[in-house]
C-alpha cells in the first residue's frame, strides 16, 4: 500500500521468485484500486515484461471484469509504460495464444515441423491485415517467443 516492500517480499525479490514488474505492476494496481474498487479484488498472479510491454498473469474474473469495461482497460494502460496484455494465470501455450490476440478471432492454431528440427506455431487469424489492425503482431510474435519460447508464423484467412 505505502511502495514499500515487508521484509519477506524484498527477500523473495533477491531470490528472484518476485520480478521488478511483479513489484511495479503491484504497485500499479494497488494504486488504482484506491480510485477504482473493483481492482482490489484482482489477484496478479504474476507480472512479465517483454521489450517494454507487460503481460500480467490474472484469474479469468479479473480478466473478463476488465474486458467488459473499455474505461477500466484504459485506466489501467494509462498506468503502464508499454502495452498491457492479459493472460489467464496457469494458462497453456494454446490459451496464451488466445489471450494475447484477443479480441482476434482465431481461426487455427497448428504446430508446424521445419527442416531441423524446428517446431514452430502457427496461428490462422480472420480477417485480412491492414493498417488498423488491433494488435501489433511483432510484438506479439517477440512476446510470445521471449515469454514462452514460441516460435509463431502468423497468417490471415484473406489476403
Amino acid at each position: 500500500m505505502n511502495g514499500i516492500l515487508c521484509p519477506q517480499c524484498e527477500s523473495k525479490l533477491e531470490q528472484g521468485t518476485l520480478t521488478k514488474a511483479d513489484v511495479d505492476a503491484s504497485i500499479k494496481l494497488v494504486k488504482i484500486a484506491q480510485k477504482v474498487p473493483p481492482v482490489d479484488k484482482f489477484t496478479l498472479n504474476s507480472c512479465r515484461e517483454s521489450n517494454g510491454d507487460y503481460v500480467l498473469y490474472l484469474n479469468s474474473q479479473d480478466i473478463m471484469t476488465i474486458r467488459q469495461s473499455r474505461e477500466l482497460y484504459r485506466i489501467l494502460q494509462g498506468e503502464f509504460p508499454g502495452k498491457i496484455w492479459l493472460v489467464h494465470h496457469g494458462s497453456d501455450n494454446e490459451k496464451f495464444i488466445e489471450d494475447v490476440f484477443f479480441p482476434i478471432k482465431i481461426l487455427g492454431i497448428n504446430q508446424v515441423w521445419a527442416p531441423g528440427g524446428l517446431t514452430k506455431t502457427k496461428v490462422i487469424v480472420s480477417g485480412k491485415k491492414t493498417a488498423r489492425f488491433p494488435i501489433d503482431i511483432d510484438k506479439l510474435i517477440a512476446i510470445a517467443h521471449d515469454l514462452r519460447k514460441i516460435e509463431l508464423v502468423v497468417e490471415f484467412e484473406r489476403k
